[in-house]
This record gives structure tokens, sequence and C-alpha cells, in this order.
């Protein structure tokens, strides 16, 4: 999997997965280093609500994989990473095409790396921002994810070949 996971690629992809495609979300840029990612979601007939703005669900769906991509992507196969919890909160009607710049800062990546060196869990919070055309704040989007080594490349080589019954689980 991971050789064929590069910006260029997933944006391929994920610009013709039916869920994005189908709600008028497109993948602007990746960054070669996948720690920035801008995305743009139309305003069309079919994804509008009853008060003819952005359907909501549209406007949480184009955060849905973001962070979590972009750290398999920066963390790589040594890395468990997957969504945990997200919250949302409506600012205000989304009545033109919307965008959002998803972005990872070292100190970020500093602080998953030392908290999961040894093995633990870690549950780092994302805050993104969706504007519309003007530049306005149309919703703020709170993304948790769970990262955690995996066990053969943890620090001292601890729980190798071991797996928690979630990670299995998640994995089969």
């Amino acid at each position: 999997m991971y050789q064929f996971f590069r910006p260029s690629i997933i944006k391929f992809a994920l610009n013709l997965w039916p869920p994005f495609w189908g709600a008028g979300i497109r993948i602007v840029r990746i960054s070669d280093d996948f720690r920035e990612v801008q995305i743009k979601l139309k305003l069309r007939w079919w994804n509008k609500n009853a008060n003819r703005t952005q359907y909501g669900g549209s406007i949480f769906s184009l955060t849905d994989p973001m962070y979590a991509l972009m750290l398999i992507g920066i963390l790589g196969k040594e890395y468990f990473v997957w969504d945990k919890q997200a919250e949302i909160h409506f600012i205000k009607p989304g009545d033109t095409d919307l965008y959002a710049d998803f972005v990872i800062s070292e100190d970020q990546l500093g602080q998953i790396r030392s908290a999961t060196i040894n093995g633990d869990k870690y549950f780092p919070e994302f805050v993104v921002q969706v504007k519309n055309t003007r530049g306005d704040v149309v919703s703020q989007v709170k993304r948790v994810l769970y990262v955690r080594k995996k066990p053969q490349y943890r620090e001292g080589g601890e729980g190798e070949g071991k797996s928690t019954l979630e990670e299995r689980e998640a994995l089969s």
C-alpha cells in the first residue's frame, strides 16, 4: 500500500472517489510532504439543502479523511492512524463554493512522535476552518485521531509482534 501512497496518486484517487465526486468535493492540492492539503466544495444543485445553501453533510464530509491520510503519508507504515472523533460547528450558511486548508505543523508531528515512541496511544486534535469565496468562516471542524506506533517499530522492540484487540479488528 505505501508504495502507492504518494500525493499525486492520493489526489487523483480522491478526486474520483464517489463520496467526494458526488458531493462536489475536489482536492485542489496536496504538498509533496503531505503537510498541506487544499480542498474545494462546489455549490451545485444536488448538494444544496432546503435553504439553497451547502448541505451540512457535504461540508462535514470534505474534512473526513484528510488529517488521517496526511498523517499516514507523513508517518508511513510504522504507525496505525485512524479517525476517532469529530465535531462540527456551523457558523454561517455556505452560499458559495467552500474551501478548506489542512496543515500539520512540525510541532504537531514532534508531539505525535514523542508521545508514541514507546507504543502509547495518542489522540492529536486538529481544527480546520471551512471558508466561503469571500474568506468568511462558514464552519469549524475539530478532528481527533488515534495514532499509535505499530509493535514492531516501538522503541526497544517492546511488544514486538503483539497488537491490541482493537488494532487486530481494525486490520481484519
